[in-house]
């Protein structure tokens, strides 16, 4: 009998092909026992067992990081950072091809998942519950398991289907349990992999009825929301409402209600408040610039990305300060800090950068929170077209402070998968696919109201569904920024907007483009390492 003891590195080095998602013939080493699936089917010996393989295995692998990074360095978020040394700029070019390792890892990452899901699964029909609690505990895990693996697709789904609104155009690969060691498998139809994806969420509804325990683990509403997104993309709008309007019913009791920008200031000994954004006091606080005070703030909004509350997260990667799972996602945009001393590999794009200041002029927060109080803006950043475009990097530094670190550390952030601003801007986009704009507007404002730090603001009123779906498309790329929906909602929204990719001129230090809408690089290619193992595989047109 040959044994597989499984951990978080079964997907290896490479996923080379899924004819090879078992890793390996022989044993690999891990800390999980008991907790072994031989490959002959012998299940896990225990629950905790099953629970631990869980957190170290589905929840420890999945690694958001990487579709991040893709989606902002692909569309109009970033530019090149004055510390940068030419990493990723072929993508920032779009020099896209099968043999990007940026796309391989999101490949390899999600499928990685989708086994260890697999594996679970086929692992925990040998326990024998001890308990009537245990038995409850043993349906949640494999709930919560499914409901992952539904994720995963969906993330592979978003980024490598060339139309996910077309049930027949070509998917992904379906792999609906552990495969037989030469397995090769070619890519579903959309169809195939969605009815996969809808019996997982199904099934997980019907156990994790209640919220999870904190916004790490899965529970209701973070299936509820991970349906809402997925029946979007697929262009299922009354679905999509039925599930996002849950997710926002559920949002008061459940503890993730849209966060605050208020309060705003405080008090100085005299008892006047501090100048917004001031040097000293205010930035100390607002910050959690000194020692004492890492990690911290007094403002709502804030504290939710230094991970100081949950604010509005509905399911949330955790990062711990000091070692645990996961990439640091601050590292991404600042390699040391988020700071113009912190060696910035990516700074805020221009015209994004503008929106954030546009929005801060009417009392909007993100300006803030967005971007670090050390940045050093160019006012005649437009001069550099199309002659001194080498030095937008030293001169126009717009220095990233969305995942600013947190007590402990400067670069590890929880990565907030689920907002509830995103199910408010769902729901706005089945309004307007319904002809109900004045309803769509009304969710804008919903978000807009939170997010503003003097008051209400006027409701937007829209003359035609297409200046809605421009809003909300603009609302999503200011909300929503280095969260990895922009590449995809440029792809989704950008010609129902009227609107397409957005970058300056000066966005990088050679002469640069937008995408056209229809781009053939709006979907990733598949990596070359999977089709030359796998010569099944249909690549995407265009690679």
């Amino acid at each position: 009998m040959k044994k597989l003891i499984l951990n978080i590195s079964i997907m290896g080095s490479v996923l080379v092909s899924l004819g090879t998602l078992q890793s390996c013939n022989d044993a690999i080493e891990t800390n999980l026992q008991p907790g072994t699936v031989e490959d002959d089917g012998a299940p896990f010996k225990t629950t905790d067992a099953l629970y631990n393989y869980m957190m170290g295995n589905v929840y420890g692998t999945l690694e958001p990081q990487y579709p991040i990074h893709v989606s902002a360095v692909l569309s109009d978020e970033v530019k090149p950072g004055a510390s940068s040394g030419g990493q990723e700029f072929q993508l920032h070019r779009y020099f896209l091809t099968s043999q990007e390792p940026r796309v391989a890892e999101i490949w390899q990452n999600n499928y990685a998942v989708i086994n260890h899901v697999n594996r679970l699964i086929r692992g925990s029909a040998g326990i024998t519950p001890i308990s009537t609690a245990d038995a409850t505990r043993l349906k949640q895990i494999v709930a919560q398991a499914r409901a992952m693996r539904a994720y995963a697709y969906l993330q592979l789904e978003s980024l490598f289907s060339p139309n996910m609104t077309d049930p027949n155009a070509l998917g992904v690969i379906l792999v609906k349990d552990v495969p037989d060691l030469n397995a090769k498998l070619p890519r579903s139809k959309n169809s195939d992999i969605y009815a996969f994806i809808e019996e997982d969420l199904t099934a997980a509804r019907s156990v994790l009825t209640a919220e999870g325990t904190n916004q790490y683990f899965i529970g209701k509403s973070a299936v509820n929301a991970i349906s809402a997104r997925y029946f979007l993309y697929k262009g299922d709008y009354a679905q999509a409402k039925t599930y996002a309007q849950a997710v926002v019913s559920a949002s008061a009791a459940g503890g993730f209600g849209l966060a605050l920008a208020t309060p705003i200031t405080f008090n100085d000994p005299n008892g006047n408040p501090y100048a917004i954004d001031s040097p000293g006091a205010w930035r100390n606080d607002f910050y959690g610039q000194l020692s004492t005070n890492v990690g911290t703030s007094f403002n709502p909004y804030r504290k939710m990305w230094v991970d100081q509350n949950r604010g509005e997260s509905i399911f949330s990667l955790g990062r711990i300060a000091l070692g645990g799972n996961g990439l640091a996602i601050g590292a991404v945009w600042n390699t040391n800090s988020s700071s113009i001393s912190g060696s910035p590999m990516w700074f805020w794009g221009r015209n994004l950068y503008n929106l954030f200041v546009s929005d801060y002029a009417n009392g909007d927060i993100k300006f803030l929170t967005n971007r670090d109080p050390s940045t050093s803006p160019n006012p005649n950043y437009a001069s550099l077209y199309p002659n001194n475009l080498g030095q937008t990097r030293s001169t126009d530094r717009l220095v990233v402070d969305k995942y600013p670190g947190k007590s402990g550390t400067n670069t590890r952030n929880d990565i907030k998968l689920f907002r509830l601003s995103e199910m408010y801007f769902i729901l706005a986009e089945c309004a307007i696919n319904d002809g109900q704009l004045s309803t769509a507007a009304g969710y804008i404002k919903n978000v807009r109201d939170a997010r503003n730090f003097v008051g209400p603001v006027a409701t937007p009123t829209y003359a035609s569904a297409q200046a809605a779906w421009a809003d909300v498309l603009k609302e999503r790329r200011v909300e929503l920024a280095l969260e990895g929906h922009r590449y995809i909602d440029l792809k989704r929204l950008a010609v129902k907007a009227g609107k397409k990719m957005d970058r300056n001129n000066t966005d990088d230090i050679v002469l640069t483009s937008n995408l056209e809408n229809g781009d053939y690089r709006y979907t990733l290619p598949i990596p070359l390492s999977e089709i030359s193992a796998n010569p099944t595989v249909q690549q995407n047109p265009g690679y």
